[in-house]
């Protein structure tokens, strides 16, 4: 019997993911992956230089590094990027099941949710501030969102390594399952009537998600139909605004200082 298309294309996608892998690169990315045991760790691709400055890193991964010379590094990564002699290839992280770190995880009972927020600096700056404050994930759509690359990982300075990154199939069957679980979801809009501080006072001790869209179009119609409420980061100055990573920094801090 023919199997549905459905089924195949679902297979297909498995298998993929399966044989999926990042090359991450930069001293600060790759030490850090190299010191975290949660991440299968394949190649490693180093100049002299680099070699001796990742030296105690290197020995507890356990890994043979391949010398390269700096002139021709061979690593599948953009030529423009600033590796500084150094390249990893992993596998991407599993950080488990969405339920369990969004309600029981580590740190402030406080998420970000990213809605196609697609730029990989800007990803990996709000993994970094996330870490910082202590968030206990960032959540984006599989589809429409900065995968895991060595661009962000090198924007997010170690964070990747530490701070959970969840991709999930549908972003807003994602929120109504924070909801079920307490949380309140407050969406970034900049007209809205709302400040942040109000918004978070609004929540109480609940547990609170952060939605993010991406600079421009801002929020989806159905990302923002799904949020408890819409809140604005106020502007003293009266011009200009903050670009997404920034403004999660801003919004991870009021959130936070409660909880």
């Amino acid at each position: 019997m023919k199997k549905p298309a459905w089924v195949v294309d679902k297979e297909r996608a498995k298998r993929a993911a399966a044989n999926e892998t990042v090359w991450l690169f930069g001293l600060h990315a790759v030490r850090d992956a190299l010191q975290n045991p949660a991440r299968t760790k394949l190649r490693l691709l180093v100049t002299k230089n680099a070699a001796d400055k990742l030296a105690d890193a290197i020995a507890a991964s356990g890994m043979e590094p391949e010398l390269q010379d700096a002139r021709k590094f061979a690593a599948p990564i953009d030529p423009d990027s600033v590796h500084q002699g150094a390249a990893l290839e992993v596998k991407p992280l599993d950080w488990g099941r969405f339920e369990d770190v969004c309600a029981a995880g580590r740190g402030a009972p406080v998420v970000v949710l990213l809605d196609r927020v697609t730029d990989p600096h800007n990803v990996g700056a709000i993994l970094r501030s996330a870490e910082v404050f202590g968030a206990r994930a960032v959540i984006a759509p599989r589809h429409h969102s900065a995968p895991e690359t060595g661009a962000l990982a090198k924007t997010a300075s170690g964070a990747l390594e530490r701070q959970p990154y969840l991709r999930v199939t549908n972003l807003a069957e994602a929120m109504e399952s924070l909801k079920r679980m307490g949380f309140q979801l407050l969406g970034l809009d900049g007209e809205a009537d709302l400040t942040l501080a109000e918004g978070i006072a609004a929540a109480g001790t609940r547990p609170v998600g952060l939605v993010m869209g991406a600079e421009g179009p801002g929020l989806r119609e159905k990302t923002r139909e799904t949020c408890d409420a819409l809140v604005r980061i106020p502007y003293p100055g009266g011009f200009g605004s903050l670009n997404v990573s920034n403004a999660a920094a801003v919004s991870l801090y009021a959130a936070t200082l409660t909880r």
